[in-house]
């Protein structure tokens, strides 16, 4: 778990790396982006992370599994901010992953 990681309440992380942050961001700022629908740097609640590597600065919402649970080897999905190599799901650096998505 690298610096200013921020995880929320009942989130599982197993076999992976955390990155951390550049920078924290304010209460202010989480509540801003709270009412505009975003979703702060870090972890949200009850998210479900196995084998990934989660690069700086990824805000990644409530109820996300990132499990690869269909086994994928290798998926280019850049634009949805993550990569899977060798069956490692990878977020890329800055990457927002909506709340409730599954990877």
């Amino acid at each position: 778990v690298g610096l200013r990681s921020c995880i929320a309440e009942g989130a599982v992380i197993e076999d992976s790396l955390l990155m951390g942050a550049d920078y924290y961001e304010t209460d202010a700022d989480r509540e801003l982006l709270a009412a505009k629908g975003s979703v702060p740097i870090g972890i949200g609640k009850n998210t479900h992370i196995k084998r990934a590597i989660i690069d700086k600065n990824a805000r990644i919402g409530d109820n996300v599994k990132i499990i690869n649970s269909d086994n994928v080897l290798e998926a280019a999905r850049e634009t949805e901010g993550y990569f899977i190599k060798s069956g490692i799901v990878t977020v890329i650096k800055d990457a927002l992953i909506p709340s409730g998505s599954i990877i």
